[in-house]
C-alpha cells in the first residue's frame, strides 16, 4: 500500500463492525496528527436505543465453541451500525464539519458500509483502505497510513 496523503481537516474513519474511531487531521499532508474527534462503539448504540446494557452472548456448556444463539444477528447488528456511522458521516458533511473521508476497514465491513452511503459521502470518501486497524492506537494508526 502506498502513503496515503491525509489533507488538513480531512476526517480518517477507522472501523470494522462493532467499533468506529473518528480522526482528523490536525496536520498537514506532510506531517499528519490524527487527533480522535469521537468513538462509537455498537455497545454503545444498542445502550442508547435499547435504554440497558448489551445481551451477553450464550456460551455452550459441552464443548470448546460457542453458541449459535448471537451469531444470526451478528451480521444485521454490524450492518445497522455502519449504517448508523455513515449517516453520522453524512450529517457531518450537511453541517460542514468535514469535507472529505478516508475509511479504513476490513473487506466485510467495507462491504457493509458502501451499501449505507448517501451520495454526498460516497462523493466525500477519497481513499477506502481495506486494514483492519480498529483496535491499534492513533499513533500507530497514523504511522501506517504514512508509510
Amino acid at each position: 500500500m502506498g502513503k496515503v496523503k491525509i489533507g488538513t481537516g480531512e476526517w480518517v474513519v477507522v472501523c470494522d463492525g462493532a467499533k468506529a474511531l473518528i480522526l482528523e487531521n490536525a496536520g498537514d499532508e506532510l506531517f499528519p496528527n490524527l487527533r480522535t474527534k469521537e468513538v462509537r462503539t455498537q455497545a454503545d448504540a444498542v445502550t442508547r436505543e435499547a435504554g440497558t446494557a448489551a445481551t451477553p452472548r450464550p456460551h455452550q456448556t459441552a464443548g470448546p465453541g460457542r453458541s449459535g444463539v448471537a451469531q444470526a444477528g451478528d451480521a444485521d447488528s454490524e450492518r445497522s451500525f455502519l449504517a448508523d456511522l455513515a449517516s453520522r458521516l453524512d450529517a457531518a458533511l450537511g453541517a460542514g464539519d468535514a469535507k472529505a473521508f478516508i475509511l479504513v476497514a476490513p473487506p466485510r465491513a467495507l462491504g457493509m458500509i458502501r451499501d449505507a452511503y448517501s451520495p454526498a459521502v460516497q462523493q466525500a470518501i477519497r481513499a477506502e483502505l481495506d486494514k483492519d486497524y480498529v483496535n491499534l492506537p492513533v499513533h500507530v494508526i497514523e504511522q501506517r497510513l504514512a508509510r
